[in-house]
């Protein structure tokens, strides 16, 4: 009999209907547990998010979160799950279920990519970044993600916990590997909201005007700021088409054909949009970010340096067909599925009773 996972995302829950990169990560962490060898669950879908830093409403979702616990103690209480496995817990999303319910049942608990942020655990975020640093403190196992997590991790004495699980992403099994033409065919995969993506973007459109070598761009993505996106590519013209939000199957398609993916990345978290790129054939030009460094193939270009950038979307032109075997090789040696379900593997084998 297959043990049994608890699998619980208090940001969104993999069967919410509105898609996102958290939903499509914890969409491929399920696959990643049952290729190997788990039965994962979905245990409960209550949503702990909260972006504003208003106490009142972090204190209704903690007495929501207590009254869930409650339910799913009394749930589990003659089956329990073998363990329950949390997806990602951080300043603004704190797991308020999985501490309770797994010390009631006596299962193991583990958190993949926490998140420690100290100076949050004064202010508006206080109760939440409290609760957060209790819940990873108390977990059994933790799997990190990101460079950009680990220090904190570390300093707050945690280093004995702590195992490396990569991002987790699909890739297609046929990539269609399409000759560099002129003018080269860019593409920009990003939401358009402000602060770091319209940052990005405005680093973007710096960079395109330093590329001397024909192209056009292709960009899927909207958003509120959409309009203040479109104005820093007024003077490109038809150069750019804007494609608006896409179905991930339309975004394959955009994949397919296009020679470089090009998003310079500001404040990235994981980088999915890198990952899935490179997963299907499609080399990257990214600013060098603790993101980035994680999960692109290749020189990193320098933050700002919208000279750097175009210098590199040159030279991966150059070498789009090598570029694009080796970003498609890596992806599949470490980043889907089969290949992390290795690790869930072996690293959960030894919490089961």
């Amino acid at each position: 009999m297959q043990p049994r996972i608890a699998v619980y995302s208090p940001a969104k829950s993999p069967d919410d209907p509105n898609p996102s990169g958290e939903r499509t990560i914890v969409r491929h962490l399920l696959t990643a547990l049952r290729l190997a060898g788990y039965a994962p669950e979905v245990p409960s879908d209550l949503r702990l998010l909260e972006v504003d830093g208003d106490s009142e409403r972090q204190t209704a979702l903690a007495t929501q979160a207590a009254a869930e616990a409650s339910r799913l103690i009394e749930h589990y209480r003659h089956a329990p799950p073998d363990l329950w496995y949390t997806y990602h817990c951080y300043y603004k999303c704190p797991d308020l279920i999985g501490p309770v319910v797994s010390k009631a049942l006596g299962i193991p608990y583990i958190i993949q990519q926490p998140s420690l942020s100290p100076r949050r655990e004064i202010g508006p975020w206080a109760g939440f970044a409290k609760a957060c640093h209790e819940a990873i403190s108390t977990a059994d196992l933790l799997f990190w993600t990101t460079h950009r997590d680990l220090g904190a991790l570390e300093d707050a004495g945690l280093a004995a916990k702590l195992v490396r699980l990569p991002p987790i992403v699909t890739a297609n099994a046929t990539p269609r590997h399409l000759p560099s033409r002129s003018p080269l065919n860019l593409l920009t995969v990003a939401m358009m909201r402000t602060g770091d993506k319209l940052e990005s973007y405005r680093r973007l459109a710096a960079g395109l005007e330093r590329l001397d070598a024909p192209w056009r761009l292709r960009v899927v993505g909207d958003g509120p700021a959409q309009e203040e996106v479109h104005w820093l590519f007024r003077a490109f013209g038809d150069a750019v088409t804007w494609l608006g939000a896409l179905s991930h199957d339309d975004i394959e398609e955009e994949y397919a054909s296009a020679d470089i993916l090009v998003w310079p990345g500001v404040g990235e978290g994981i980088g999915m949009v890198y990952l899935e790129a490179q997963g299907a054939g499609v080399p990257v030009v990214a600013e060098d970010h603790p993101a980035q460094r994680d999960v692109v193939v290749g020189r990193l270009t320098s933050p700002g340096n919208p000279v750097d950038f175009a210098a590199r979307i040159r030279a991966v032109a150059a070498e789009r067909e090598s570029q694009s075997r080796t970003a498609r090789a890596r992806i599949m040696a470490r980043h889907t599925p089969g290949a992390v379900s290795g690790i869930l593997r072996n690293e959960l084998g030894r919490l089961i009773k």
